[in-house]
């Protein structure tokens, strides 16, 4: 862990890694002062001398982004560079965003080794990742603060995308064994810098957006965020021409008061809108146990009348406060509502798609989720007996209110429809109440010169009413660790040996199971290696793991099984390059191999008997589902002059299982004594971008999928259907600075 940041004077400027730097001008005018005090010296006598007035010059100097590899990160509770956390991480910069041509933070995170994507039913819609071969619904934040409802987020006010891989333990105290995706806002500027964008493409492709920062005085800002995005598809209904379609629209303003001095506030509101068509994708073959081949990959199942409206409001205000010892206190609330409906189509896999919506299953969802948080971290530095120390202390409270209930089928099983705000009120609403208080302690202690131990605890108490009238409340109360050893021989090397236990305590994860069952835990060990080279411009890493997950869970709600598997494990070992190879060339790179199967196979207990139910015991040992045994992704760009710019890269993972790890009888999944499931074949996906860079403006084009290939990158992990990738898409995109 890095020092505290300590405030910066106004009248300063930053280095490119935000570090104070005093301006050239005020140097270059001291030293003129002292040229021309010094020939006044010689020339006049003593009883005149004069004292020349201080010379200020004042000025912010745009603090410019990292390229592809990051320089800097919170998502260790602390700002500092991910080269100094021992835990691997991973960070998507908005360089890397923007040459892409990224919209959704799903696009994004393709640049993330070791994860997949789930297509989701109406258990657990929007997005839905795995990494490392678990899931990350309970593991979602931004700025630091969870961010798990179920809708579909966009990168417009990002300004990166951290994962910090292995269990988050006493950081974030709730967590799946895979890690932790946090996303990190953009924040107002010292500086006045606009820029916008506008993009067209084939499928109807069209994007506007929006960064317009304005410098009020030196420690007073406003920034203003907005865009609004629509995208179609090659999938179309061949009876009607309706297509999956994406219309998102969003706004976030934020304002900065005390900017890099000793007090800093910002207060920020962000607002997103989704009108889209979902998209379910394909159905599997349950005889031959692959994708569907009966209708061709453009079939697209779902009508002109389906909707997916979701409304996000996520209010925030951070205070920091820097004391004269360099100790900093840093306290954020937050409020978040999510709001979402939807009716969408899932595939048939016999029947053809229908104009009306005759053919093909119907999922209805209305649902609100409502969150306040509190948290505060203290940091500090000091030395005691002998030995440096780098402190973390604080406390989280969280409040979570949900609901959910499908919609009325106001139509006929023939020729459904469904409308937002029209509930079924002939079954219940799933609702749920839960507060959790958290607090939790880090020391990072170098005990050795170049040694470092880091010790680290929290504890979580969650306490939530349900609506389910078999388990009714649920009380929690668990311990999470962290420990590690650091050695850094040299400033530009780090090696590691990392341990966790977490505790996930988010009421939304025991909707389903309440307190019938022990709490999800997760234990992570992690060897590792960082290196920097090219003056710290490219940096390399590399990690051994092991990642158990106990008790998991279920949270789809079209499930009645309350537990997936008793014990799963992971392990795996992961290659990532990033940053500057030469001044003309960039890359970001990473190759994840894992061998992620079930230990014990899952057990539930029937709600209103008692009895418990094993799942079958020939799944032990097998394959967890959607984890392929490699994933790989690179991106690479070359200046080929000061404004030409040619770049590409590609995107491939192994082929991944589908199937219910939790049933019964799992015969279905056998063929001749072997295990076959429902398998997703592997795929490559080819990408390119050119680009012309002038000083106020840019022109890009980005082709997505180049030789146009039918590849599966989302899938339904029960193993009902899968969402076919993004085709053949070019995206001509203009950008204009003042």
């Amino acid at each position: 862990m890095s020092s505290t940041l300590k405030p910066i004077p106004s009248n300063a400027s930053l280095t490119d890694s935000g570090r104070p730097r005093q301006p050239l001008l005020t140097l270059g005018a001291m030293m003129l002062a002292g040229v021309a005090f010094n020939a006044q010296a010689e020339t006049t006598p003593a009883k005149s001398e004069k004292t020349l007035p201080t010379v200020t010059v004042s000025g912010n100097k745009e603090v410019q982004p990292d390229g592809y590899r990051a320089s800097k990160t919170r998502v260790g509770k602390v700002q500092q560079d991910p080269h100094e956390i021992p835990q691997a991480v991973t960070t998507v910069t908005n360089t890397l965003m923007e040459e892409q041509q990224v919209g959704s933070l799903r696009e994004a995170l393709r640049n993330v080794s070791g994860l997949t994507f789930n297509a989701a039913e109406g258990g657990r819609s929007g997005d839905n990742m795995m990494l490392r071969g678990f899931y990350t619904f309970g593991d979602m934040y931004l700025d630091g603060i969870r961010d798990t409802a179920q809708y579909n987020r966009e990168t417009f006010n990002l300004e990166q995308i951290d994962v910090l891989r292995g269990s988050a333990a006493m950081l974030f105290g709730r967590g799946q064994a895979g890690g932790v995706i946090n996303q990190v806002s953009k924040t107002p500027l010292r500086l006045d810098r606009n820029k916008v964008t506008a993009s067209l493409g084939n499928h109807d492709y069209r994007e506007v957006t929006g960064d317009f920062n304005k410098r009020i005085n030196d420690t007073t800002a406003i920034r203003l965020n907005v865009m609004n995005r629509d995208e179609g598809s090659k999938r179309a209904n061949p009876t009607s021409g309706t297509e999956p379609e994406l219309h998102r629209s969003g706004i976030a303003a934020s304002v900065g008061f005390g900017l890099s001095t000793a007090d800093e506030i910002i207060a920020s509101h962000v607002y997103t809108k989704t009108r889209d068509i979902a998209d379910y994708g394909v159905s599997f073959d349950s005889t031959i146990h692959r994708v569907n081949t009966k209708f061709p990959a453009e079939y697209f199942w779902g009508i002109d009348r389906n909707f997916d409206d979701s409304d996000t409001h996520i209010s925030s205000v951070v205070y920091s406060h820097t004391f004269q010892s360099g100790a900093e206190l840093r306290t954020q609330l937050r409020h978040a509502d999510y709001k979402r409906q939807y009716w969408a189509k899932t595939p048939n896999a016999t029947l053809a798609p229908s104009p009306i919506g005759a053919t093909g299953g119907n999922q209805t969802r209305k649902s609100r989720y409502e969150t306040v948080t509190l948290q505060s971290d203290l940091t500090a530095q000091l030395t005691a007996l002998g030995m440096k120390h780098e402190l973390l202390a604080g406390f989280e409270y969280l409040n979570e209110d949900g609901y959910r209930r499908g919609l009325l089928n106001v139509g006929t099983a023939s020729a459904p429809q469904y409308y937002p705000d029209v509930e079924n009120t002939a079954t219940p609403a799933a609702t749920f109440k839960g507060d959790s208080y958290a607090l939790y302690a880090q020391d990072s202690i170098e005990f050795v010169p170049q040694w470092k131990l880091l010790i680290g605890a929290r504890r979580d108490q969650l306490k939530a009413d349900y609506s389910s009238t078999t388990s009714p409340k649920l009380s929690f109360g668990e311990w999470s660790v962290r420990t590690g050893l650091s050695w850094q021989p040299a400033e530009e090397s780090h090696y590691y040996l990392s341990l966790s236990d977490s505790f996930s305590p988010t009421a939304d994860l025991y909707q389903l199971s309440g307190g019938a069952y022990d709490p999800e835990r997760s234990q992570v060990i992690e060897l590792g290696a960082k290196w920097l080279f090219m003056h710290g411009d490219l940096a390399l890493r590399t990690a051994l793991y092991r990642a158990n997950k106990e008790w998991e869970r279920n949270t789809d709600l079209e499930s009645t099984a309350s537990i997936l598997t008793r014990k799963r494990r992971t392990d795996g070992i992961e290659f990532e390059l990033a940053g500057r190879i030469t001044p003309q060339w960039e890359v970001f790179s990473g190759l994840a191999l894992m061998n992620a199967k079930i230990l014990e196979v899952a057990e539930n207990r029937n709600a209103t008997t008692g009895v418990i139910t094993k799942a079958d015991a020939r799944l032990q040992g097998q394959r967890a589902r959607n984890t392929p045994d490699y994933t790989f992704n690179l991106w690479t760009t070359y200046k080929l002059t000061d404004n030409w710019k040619v770049g590409g890269g590609v995107e491939a993972k192994g082929k991944r299982y589908v199937y219910s790890p939790s049933t019964a009888d799992a015969s279905s999944l056998f063929t001749n004594g072997e295990f076959n499931p429902n398998t997703a074949p592997a795929y490559e996906r080819w990408d390119a971008m050119v680009s012309y860079e002038a000083k106020s403006w840019t022109a890009r084009l980005n082709v997505r999928n180049l030789a146009d290939k039918v590849y599966y990158d989302a899938l339904y992990d029960n193993g009902g259907f899968a969402v076919p990738g993004t085709r053949r898409a070019y995206i001509l995109t203009g950008e204009f600075k003042f």
